[in-house]
Order: C-alpha cells, then sequence, then structure tokens
C-alpha cells in the first residue's frame, strides 16, 4: 500500500507537466496561423447596368478597387461568363492604400433582350475570388 501512495502521485505528477509542455507548442501554433498581412480588394461598385444600348454596339466600363490590405494585391486572373465580354486590367501589384482599375468591354453584336454577364476576379487578396457584373437592355436594330 505504501509503494501505490508513492507511485500515484509521482504518475499524477508526470501527467500534469506532460500536459503542460504540449501547451507552449500548440500556442505557438495559434500563433503563426492567426498572422494578419493578406491585401484586401474593396471595389467602388460591383455591379454596373449600361441601360439601354443599340445591338452592334460596343460598351465598356471601368470597375476601381482600392487595397485596403497591408500587403500587395496581384491580380492573378479575370475570366468572364462569355466570349462577348473582355477584361482588360494591369498586373502589377497594388500597395496597401493603392487603388488598381479593371476595364471590361461588352460587344452587343448578335444579342438582344436583357443581358448579364459576371467577371471573375481572381486574386492574392485575402478573399481570392470576387464576383463582379455587367447588365445591358440590347435593343435591335432596325435599320430597314
Amino acid at each position: 500500500m505504501k509503494k501505490l501512495s508513492i507511485i500515484l502521485p509521482l504518475v499524477f505528477s508526470l501527467m500534469i507537466q506532460g500536459c503542460g509542455s504540449g501547451s507552449g507548442q500548440s500556442g505557438q501554433v495559434k500563433a503563426d496561423q492567426g498572422k494578419p498581412g493578406k491585401g484586401t480588394i474593396v471595389f467602388r461598385e460591383y455591379e454596373h447596368d449600361f441601360g439601354k444600348v443599340a445591338q452592334g454596339e460596343k460598351v465598356a466600363y471601368t470597375f476601381t478597387f482600392t487595397n485596403e490590405g497591408s500587403e500587395n494585391v496581384v491580380l492573378e486572373s479575370v475570366t468572364t461568363s462569355c466570349g462577348c465580354t473582355v477584361p482588360m486590367y494591369d498586373k502589377k501589384p497594388v500597395a496597401p492604400g493603392g487603388e488598381g482599375s479593371l476595364e471590361v468591354v461588352f460587344d452587343t453584336s448578335g444579342r438582344q433582350g436583357k443581358q448579364t454577364k459576371t467577371i471573375t476576379v481572381k486574386s492574392n487578396a485575402s478573399k481570392p475570388v470576387v464576383l463582379l457584373r455587367i447588365t445591358a437592355e440590347v435593343e435591335e436594330n432596325n435599320l430597314n
């Protein structure tokens, strides 16, 4: 019985020390994972309506954004939901507090009625994918 009364406190003491040493490592991992410092894209507008446009007309709009984060933002790719919509953008880094732009040209040839096109912007920002949208009411050209 005496041996048991000596061994139990010793085992309990080792268990407590073992748990204490492990918590130091997990605390360090959490601190490393929570590092702030990504770029943050904030667009002035996420949607643009061209209103009524004539069929065959090419219309353009420039979306502008600000990097509100603490690291540079780079637009990695910009894709559209239709070949009739062409994006043009600069691949240079946008510094924190800086502004960037993305021009979209919509060719209404062969289109008629209400049109909605989506622009997918991929970057290294904290939110890596942003969706933009353009709309237009394409009116048929009656040249007869």
